[in-house]
């Protein structure tokens, strides 16, 4: 096995979901992340939608960022409206066909029998879920999304506005969620690594990053004047300043330097060598004709009528070329024999000028 922290490769692709209730800091975090007005703040303000539960969506967005000296191609997925509703159950169906709808396009493309060279491969590497601060561990709304979610996609928990705890109480709110974690056996994506095969600096920063979860997230848009006296992303408070950046007030540089640095690569892998192929695994094992070979033979059949008609077309035009062809070849026959016939008709002329 190689080792797990790669470099990321200029050009690659990287697709992220956000998921978490309102008022946990989804949009600021994405924008802080990406240094860019990604996604718009929802107006609390608007007193015509309040109380109008609008039900969840799903919105892909696609920008490009720089990270660690290399261009990413970022697809941020936001999912405004979650735990809005007095009834959450169907947003997790929601967004698990949501998941499995780009592994059945990647399935339906593997199966094409000419691909799409121009095919976008929109699967979910990473799903960052805000646990609310609430200081009493997960809810059961926690717990039920991310056991549904974690066999689809990566998921790494992370604590929204985690500068709402005190430096003792943070700690021991980590320490509860990951006892939810592990007594509910959810498999979240914890850094793995292994210690026989992959390389000591590999384990030492996996281990480092696996005892950060979840990652305390402090996300800001404005700048603050730090201790130092630079500008920098935080939160200016009474008591003090937080500063975004800071490793020392919050894991949001660790988390992304892991997420469009270190661990990108392996983030893509996991997706693909594992969840995916399991994921095709129980779609193809599937007793009886699935829905999904029903739909590949009808996109087959489609692509071989499409075949046919562009043979037929084909044929159709060299035909009509060649028609071309033979009019001007006898409209230049016809042109040439009535100028052989005037040049004919001009030499009798001088003959009988010339007997006379």
């Amino acid at each position: 096995m190689a080792s797990r922290r790669r470099a990321v490769k200029k050009g690659v692709s990287f697709c992220m979901m956000v998921v978490g209730a309102s008022g946990t800091g989804k949009t600021t975090f994405v924008n802080t992340l990406c240094e860019s007005n990604v996604i718009e703040h929802k107006d609390d303000d608007n007193v015509q939608s309040a109380g109008v539960e609008s039900g969840l969506q799903i919105q892909p967005v696609n920008l490009e960022v720089e990270a660690e000296g290399s261009r990413i191609g970022l697809t941020i997925v936001d999912t405004p409206g979650f735990g809005d509703s007095i009834d959450n159950s169907y947003m997790f169906d929601d967004i698990l066909g949501f998941l499995e709808r780009q592994y059945d396009d990647i399935l339906a493309e593997e199966s094409r029998i000419r691909r799409n060279p121009r095919f976008r491969d929109n699967r979910v590497h990473a799903l960052i879920y805000f646990i609310s601060p609430t200081g009493h561990g997960l809810r059961e709304m926690d717990i039920e999304l991310m056991k549904k979610l974690s066999p689809r996609v990566n998921v790494i928990p992370v604590i929204a506005k985690s500068d709402t705890f005190k430096r003792q109480e943070l700690i021991d709110f980590k320490r509860r969620v990951m006892e939810d974690i592990e007594h509910y056996q959810i498999p979240i994506y914890n850094f793995p690594f292994d210690v026989e095969e992959d390389h000591p600096d590999t384990i030492a920063e996996n281990s480092e990053l696996r005892s950060l979860l979840p990652f305390a997230i402090v996300g800001s848009e404005d700048e603050v004047r730090a201790e130092t006296g630079d500008l920098v992303l935080g939160r200016a408070y009474p008591w003090g300043t937080v500063e975004v950046e800071n490793p020392e007030h919050c894991d949001f540089s660790r988390l992304k330097s892991a997420l469009l640095g270190t661990h990108l690569n392996d983030l893509k892998e996991i997706t693909h060598d594992f969840l995916y192929e399991n994921y095709r695994t129980e779609r193809l094992s599937r007793n009886g004709p699935s829905d999904y070979t029903q739909d590949v033979s009808a996109q087959n059949e489609e692509l071989m009528n499409q075949s046919v008609r562009m043979r037929e077309e084909q044929l159709r035009r060299e035909e009509e070329k060649l028609r071309e062809i033979e009019l001007r070849i006898q409209r230049e026959i016809m042109e040439k024999r009535q100028q052989l016939l005037a040049k004919e008709e001009n030499l009798r002329a001088m003959e009988s000028r010339m007997q006379t």
